[in-house]
């Protein structure tokens, strides 16, 4: 099975690209590249290129909200004291942050509590309903967490504490004659896009973001002249975790990162803004990259090796200087996450050539000695090197515990529904899954995933979507600064990929410190010469080289220059040097 197979494949879907062009004022390039993102008709195109928050959906399209804010009212109105039940990811803590800090500004007596990773696992447990009893909490709302809590909430109920649950996960559900039945937990009111029956017209949002619109439907009946400033404060925290959570970046969640982002470059809130200062990033030119790979896992990085308390307080944070301090302890927890990281993933290679997975449909891999916190990013970057499904066990305090990460063809909670009986706790949807299970059934789970595997060969063959075949000499800075207008990508809106046959490389030149990175004299279509940048794995490049063209051929690449034809794909931006704006060209792939 060759999971490192690749092809290339070349979006072709219809529609007057002409006309769309004509009707927007951009290219037809870019027209060509909005079909190919399943966005059709002049409204829906408008929205994608000029959308604001003003297109976002009502809140009050949300299943169980009229009974959820009911309950908030009662709340805020006798004075009830009200726990917030977050998650130890960015998603669970802006949501947790965004309760919190919204049911204050309407005078709520509240608090919060994030679940220790390894004390209380993931959601809702028994440990957290009893602690809020004896706090005397009278009302519980869960946030990012809850939806498969069935039993925390029925003992919630059992102690006479009232329950929101609001969630975006899978909703538990048996299946029956090929009839699926929901399982709900018991709660006074349940949000989640997810169940059946809400007419919520876009279901792929996170957990901060229904957290929003509950906030933003509190305040638009109880205080209706402050739900404007409400939604601009804390769209902010829902962007951040809609990109730190994998959300797709269509449709609302798009319009929420790029108005999110808005916000978070003209005034961030203190913490974030010391976050950005300790990471040596400009707030001015931040974009949704620099939040899922630079600020998230800074904020993941408490909730993974320490308490995720800790960066809920630099959210709350309201003084410049002491944030600045808990900013630099939060990156230095993510560097030494990352030196791990690298560590259990060579582990984890060696385990499966050693115990013979490499030929599993379906890795399942147990590491006993690895923190169980980096188990989901052991998975992720193991199913990049092998482009399969795969899990990541880990022992912990009661058992073991693990987390998945799929690839398209996989829906991997609908998977694990199959093995219900290995775990003792599992939740996720299609790309990501979280589970706990007893030590002696991992045999078991791994046998059960591999059996009722469905993945053909061709699931396995990494797909490159191609935009449009375009000659180099088609890409110019206008067009680069034309595609800003598709921002922000992400999962479901990539940045757009171009692709020419035969580009003749003339001259290459090392870049970086390490020299790993490559600048490279090129010829386009038409003969004039370009340069383009390869930030990839430059030796795996001179491989290819080398077996098409020589084992000379590097050397005279770099040396005296030659002229070797390379089919690429490549993507185009705006490079900002010194304050000149300049077309940059890089490189993705090469066949």
């Amino acid at each position: 099975m060759d999971t490192n197979a690749e092809k290339w494949m070349v979006a072709a879907k219809k529609a007057d690209f002409t006309k769309i062009a004509e009707e927007f004022g951009i290219s037809p390039v870019l027209a060509r590249i909005i079909r190919n993102r399943d966005v059709e008709g002049s409204e829906e195109i408008h929205k994608f290129l000029y959308g604001s928050k003003r297109d976002l959906y009502e809140p009050e399209l949300l299943k169980d909200m009229e009974k959820g804010i009911a309950l908030l009212e009662e709340a805020v109105a006798d004075r009830k004291k009200i726990r917030v039940i977050g998650d130890y990811d960015v998603d669970g803590i802006c949501a947790a942050h965004i309760f919190c800090s919204g049911l204050k500004k309407a005078g709520a007596l509240v608090d919060t509590a994030i679940p220790h990773r390894k004390k209380d696992g993931y959601g809702l447990n028994e440990h957290l309903i009893r602690e809020a009893k004896e706090d005397g909490c009278e009302l519980i709302v869960t946030c990012d967490n809850g939806i498969a809590a069935r039993e925390s909430v029925t003992l919630a109920k059992e102690l006479e504490m009232q329950v929101l649950v609001t969630d975006h996960h899978e909703v538990p559900y048996t299946e029956e004659e090929g009839k699926r039945r929901e399982i709900l937990p018991e709660a006074d009111a349940v949000i989640d896009p997810k169940q059946e029956g809400c007419a919520y017209p876009f279901p792929g949002i996170c957990g901060a973001v229904v957290a929003l619109k509950v906030i933003q439907a509190f305040f638009r009946k109880t205080d209706r002249e402050r739900e404007e400033e409400i939604v601009d404060t804390f769209l902010p925290f829902a962007a951040f975790a809609t990109v730190c959570d994998v959300m797709e970046l269509r449709d609302e969640n798009r319009l929420i990162v790029k108005e999110g982002l808005k916000r978070l470059r003209l005034l961030p809130c203190i913490g974030l803004r010391a976050l950005m200062q300790v990471n040596g990033l400009e707030p001015a030119r931040l974009n949704a990259y620099h939040l899922g790979f630079v600020l998230g896992p800074c904020i993941n990085s408490t909730g993974r090796l320490d308490t995720a308390i800790r960066a809920l307080e630099l959210l709350q944070c309201t003084d410049l200087p002491e944030a600045v301090n808990l900013a630099s302890e939060l990156k230095e927890l993510n560097d030494s996450r990352k030196a791990m990281t690298v560590k259990a993933v060579e582990e984890a290679k060696e385990r499966i050539v050693k115990e013979g997975l490499a030929g599993d449909k379906v890795l399942v891999v147990y590491l006993p000695d690895c923190h169980e916190s980096l188990a989901g990013i052991i998975a992720g970057r193991l199913r990049e090197v092998y482009n399969k499904p795969v899990f990541v066990l880990t022992d912990s305090e009661d058992g073991v515990k693990g987390s998945g990460r799929s690839i398209d063809a996989y829906h991997m909670f609908e998977e694990m529904v199959k093995c219900g009986g290995c775990f003792t706790k599992f939740g996720g949807h299609k790309m990501a899954a979280g589970l706990s299970m007893e030590k002696e059934k991992i045999g078991l789970f791994r046998t059960c995933l591999n059996e009722r595997c469905g993945l053909k060969q061709e699931d396995y063959v990494r797909k490159v979507h191609i935009d449009v075949p375009m000659p180099l000499s088609y890409a110019d800075l206008d067009l680069a600064m034309q595609m800003e207008l598709l921002e922000p990508f992400g999962t479901a809106n990539p940045k757009p990929l171009f692709a020419q046959k035969d580009v003749i490389f003339m001259q290459g030149r090392k870049m970086g410190a390490n020299g790993n990175f490559a600048r490279y004299g090129v010829l386009d279509d038409t003969g004039k010469k370009k340069e383009l940048v390869y930030f990839g794995d430059l030796e795996k490049f001179h491989t290819f080289l080398q077996g098409k063209y020589g084992q000379d051929a590097v050397r005279t690449l770099y040396a005296e220059g030659g002229r070797y034809p390379v089919s690429i794909t490549y993507q185009i931006g705006v490079n900002v040097y010194r304050g000149a704006q300049n077309l940059q060209i890089v490189m993705q792939d090469y066949m």
